[in-house]
């Protein structure tokens, strides 16, 4: 007989089925026992009466969170705990077997409604906090995510592209970068794809993706910063300006959003108590000045710095919400001297890039900008920014033989995640998280 998941006994009432799972609870009422046997599809409540005393007298016995196997027939039920979301059916219990029993012990719960227990201590046993139905949801969300981006960028003529992780040289300011001992020799670990994804376009790819891995040296213990993490970056050839890459992108969302709401909108609002809405077109767009004269027209401090802080990004992000009912706002023109030599500068206000930012209910999810293409331009900005020609002499030479017009984004996957389900910490999210300290599990 074949196992049955959670989430099919509906399609088995009156049938005998095998369910594998973990018990995620168990209670006794004297002559019946009640076990809420949880898979990743959801939990079912099975049920053995005193009449099956092989069965009766020892299934209670099994800790909390052990795997077990259970036998028997799917029938109708009542059942109001608000825990089970298999709610109408249930398994009478004629045979059950232990896979692996648990320790009596947990070292953190994971029945529990709230999380009450330290986030450090659930980190330290992430395994078990995974378990947690509303853990699985936040990755099952992630891969209906991932999976509506892919969908978008392959009917786009997209193409995807794996860059190395290992790198030779040091990034554009050597700031926050990882170094390895590679044999004899000192490599680092890569901040981002973006002179790879720039190469593909000097290549003829025109158009492509990548979702992987990047690594920053980030002395921070904030709620949004971690040393490895999840970038989905993007770059497009063949463009008049960022503004391409901002149409491209908020079209991009918008299609992620709509496919998420359409498969997990209702799960969304009965787990983290979030209305999913689709955004619309076109997404707000001002210029940093424009961003602090708001922000000074409320009566708060600004802080006029070349870059938004935080808080800034929550304020302007709050305005725009009041304004203009929107989530998102792209925030533009940007001071050249703060951002990478390779952005491309306004041509009518030099002092400015054609780059931006994307901010998603008060938390920045993109930095993007059009690059500059033109060998002789980008030289010179190297020389400008003092840089070291040599250590990114090989990513110059990708300008020499003829590039396109081009320009790209990055994307943080688990802030994108955090402002979807009005979470506040990039490590709930995340699956095995690394900052500072932890490098363990």
């Amino acid at each position: 007989m074949g196992l049955t998941k959670i989430n099919e006994l509906k399609n088995k009432v009156g049938e005998r089925v095998v369910v594998n799972g973990w018990v995620h609870e168990t209670r006794d009422q004297s002559k019946i026992k009640f076990i809420l046997l949880r898979d990743v599809s959801g939990i079912a409540q099975a049920i053995v009466t005193d009449d099956n005393k092989a069965v009766f007298d020892n299934i209670a016995r099994v800790p909390r969170e052990s795997v077990i196997s259970v036998g028997g027939v799917v029938k109708a039920a009542k059942i109001t705990n608000k825990d089970v979301t298999e709610r109408d059916f249930e398994v009478s219990i004629d045979k059950f077997t232990v896979l692996s029993q648990a320790d009596t012990q947990l070292p953190i719960q994971v029945s529990e409604k709230n999380d009450t227990t330290d986030l450090s201590k659930r980190l330290d046993y992430r395994w078990l906090d995974l378990r947690k139905p509303r853990n699985a949801l936040i990755f099952k969300i992630q891969t209906a995510m991932e999976m509506a981006m892919r969908e978008y960028w392959v009917n786009n003529g997209f193409i995807e592209i794996h860059s190395p992780k290992l790198m030779g040289f040091a990034s554009e300011s050597g700031a926050e970068l990882f170094s390895v001992s590679y044999f004899d020799k000192e490599a680092f670990l890569a901040q981002s794809p973006q002179f790879y994804k720039q190469m593909a376009m000097a290549s003829g790819f025109e158009r492509v993706f990548e979702i992987g891995p990047v690594f920053r040296a980030n002395q921070s213990h904030t709620t949004r910063h971690d040393t490895e993490f999840t970038s989905i970056d993007v770059e497009m050839s063949f463009i008049d300006s960022h503004e391409d890459i901002m149409k491209f992108e908020e079209r991009w969302l918008v299609y992620v959003i709509e496919k998420l709401k359409d498969r997990y909108g209702k799960e969304i609002k009965e787990t983290f108590g979030v209305d999913l809405s689709v955004p619309k077109l076109p997404f707000p767009r001002l210029s940093l000045e424009e961003v602090h004269n708001m922000i000074k027209e409320t009566g708060r401090d600004v802080s006029y710095e070349e870059d938004l802080t935080p808080e800034e990004e929550r304020i302007i992000s709050k305005i725009v919400k009041e304004k203009y009912n929107h989530e998102f706002v792209f925030v533009k023109e940007f001071p050249w001297k703060i951002k990478p030599f390779y952005h491309m500068r306004d041509e009518k206000n030099p002092k400015v890039t054609k780059g931006f930012d994307l901010l998603w209910n008060g938390l920045e999810v993109t930095t993007g900008a059009q690059r500059e293409h033109r060998y002789d331009v980008l030289l010179n900005q190297a020389k400008e920014k003092g840089l070291n020609l040599g250590s990114v002499n090989f990513f110059l030479n990708f300008f020499k033989y003829g590039c396109p017009p081009h320009g790209g984004f990055g994307f943080g996957l688990t802030r994108a995640l955090i402002c979807m389900l009005n979470l506040s910490n990039v490590r709930e999210v995340t699956f095995v998280f690394r900052d500072i300290d932890r490098l363990i599990p």
